[in-house]
């Protein structure tokens, strides 16, 4: 809840806690932080109980190691002894057995993908899962069967539970100083938002996001290109243009060398979590705990975080990989929503909380301008079309809960001409804590739809406003229909507790689940 102290990582209270996965976290014992778990992984403490040694593991050898006291996981085909792990799991010991003895990779990515689990669990590691040999991969073995896949022809085994006919495909040309890529998606309504490239060195990485699959290009170039590169799309046909500019005016006789997950196209979910590093360019206080930190995307990289979604930031402390989800926002509340605005799509800007005990917004406070970080592709399942379709949008939102809201508010007062209604119900302890009240108080003077209502948990005496935590009657009280038939959408974040007790409230008071979006990652 909203008065409970910050913990070590992730803090209770904030939204990146809500975001991981929307499940409550178990109160960890004294000396059961991550930066404990690194202490004792760096140790040398015989983690496996196999002394180093790596052994193959059968599944009837991982079922019996089924107990609390003595726990194996698979992930991904690897064998992890995580009963050394239980007590430093936030998730709580009864998490991790669901999946003791058996294969957890399903159940892992439904929690937490993005966590780096190879990282945290290096020492842990048992071996690999025994499987029957299968027949190698055929090899290319001619010119022109390279050419075929560098073309765009996919091979039938790349096309992962999708209709063969609506699969993208791509096609090359060249002129003394051009290479461009047309990538046909086969979809309409193909937006900037969609499309994300990144071309480092000679590495070309395109990635089209097609509903709940994205099609990846990705390819060793064959020759150097410069870093700035247009995109061209037109959305009516689905076609995407990729316009690389040549170092030298040489002809090229083939676009390149496919790498490993070239010319897929499968579940967004089965691909691993791309990166980028990204510059800090400028860090900025917010409040006194708050700060909105700014972040340059590389020359070469083509990258729109749609609303309501969210990216990773990844860091080395102490020598282990840690990722957290954080949702960008704007790096201010436009006030005036007369046109669509167009937003700096160089930079990335996150409003995050410092905590005192945190120990992964420590290190990021204490990144210097200029100071690189690691920056995922975006995630989320909020879709635009959720609020283009409605005609009143209530947010309730808890402390950095009020960061998916910054874009949606835009997006709604901006494009959204059906909206009759934008209410936000902002949750915070006290005064002080409050993200952007002057920005906020500013856009309800200057737009009639727009309403925000201030709710403190410990407020000082002369406080004139609303205080309590969310309920039931303060939501029966924020959250009413203006007509019985009108359509509306609550969106709804904040600390696990606040998010999961804000939807049975809302379930409780006769909303649909159509009719509320928690964001959770």
């Amino acid at each position: 809840m909203l008065n409970v102290p910050p913990q070590a990582f992730p803090a209770p209270s904030s939204q990146q806690r809500a975001a991981a996965g929307g499940r409550a976290k178990v109160p960890l014992k004294p000396g059961r932080s991550l930066m404990d778990w690194i202490r004792l992984t760096k140790s040398g403490k015989d983690m496996t109980g196999l002394k180093g040694r790596l052994i193959e593991v059968t599944e009837d050898e991982l079922a019996k190691h089924n107990k609390k006291e003595d726990c194996w996981i698979c992930i991904r085909g690897f064998v992890y002894n995580v009963t050394p792990y239980m007590e430093y799991h936030p998730g709580g010991e009864d998490e991790l057995m669901k999946a003791a003895g058996t294969d957890g990779t399903d159940l892992f990515d439904q929690v937490h993908r993005w966590v780096n689990y190879e990282s945290m669990l290096k020492e842990c590691l048992v071996g690999r899962m025994a499987v029957k040999p299968i027949a190698a991969p055929k090899e290319i073995t001619s010119v022109s069967e390279e050419k075929k896949q560098l073309n765009g022809m996919l091979p039938e085994k790349k096309v992962l539970g999708a209709s063969k006919d609506l699969t993208p495909s791509y096609d090359w040309f060249q002129t003394d100083s051009l290479i461009t890529i047309a990538i046909y998606t086969k979809q309409k309504g193909i937006n900037a938002e969609l499309v994300i490239l990144d071309c480092e060195e000679k590495r070309l990485r395109g990635e089209i996001i097609v509903d709940d699959y994205s099609y990846l290009l990705e390819v060793d170039l064959n020759h150097a290109v410069q870093e700035d590169m247009a995109v061209n799309i037109a959305e009516k046909v689905g076609k995407v243009e990729i316009i690389l500019k040549k170092k030298d005016t040489v002809h090229w006789k083939i676009l390149g060398q496919p790498l490993e997950n070239h010319n897929t196209f499968m579940k967004r979910t089965d691909r691993g979590l791309f990166y980028r590093k990204c510059k800090l360019v400028s860090k900025t206080e917010v409040t006194h705990d708050t700060k909105l930190f700014c972040l340059l995307l590389p020359e070469s990289t083509h990258l729109r975080v749609p609303t309501g979604q969210h990216v990773y930031l990844k860091q080395i402390i102490a020598g282990t990989e840690v990722v957290k989800p954080y949702t960008p926002v704007l790096p201010f509340l436009p006030l005036d929503f007369q046109e669509p605005s167009c937003h700096d799509s160089a930079h990335i800007y996150l409003m995050i909380k410092i905590y005192s005990c945190g120990l992964f917004t420590q290190a990021l406070d204490r990144l210097q301008i200029g100071d690189y970080i690691s920056v995922s592709n975006p995630e989320g399942s909020f879709k635009k079309s959720q609020v283009q379709n409605s005609e009143e949008l209530f947010l309730l939102a808890a402390g950095t809960g009020f960061t998916p809201m910054v874009k949606l508010l835009n997006f709604a007062l901006t494009e959204v001409s059906c909206l009759r209604t934008v209410k936000l119900m902002f949750f915070n302890r006290t005064e002080d804590d409050i993200l952007w009240r002057n920005q906020l108080e500013q856009l309800a003077l200057k737009d009639e739809r727009f309403e925000v209502q201030f709710i403190l948990s410990q407020p000082v005496r002369d406080w004139v406003g609303k205080q309590g935590m969310i309920s039931s009657s303060l939501l029966s009280e924020f959250v009413k229909r203006s007509r019985k038939d009108s359509k509306v959408l609550i969106c709804i974040c904040g600390p696990a507790p606040f998010t999961e007790q804000g939807v049975q409230y809302l379930k409780d008071l006769g909303y649909s689940q159509e009719e509320v979006h928690p964001f959770t990652a």
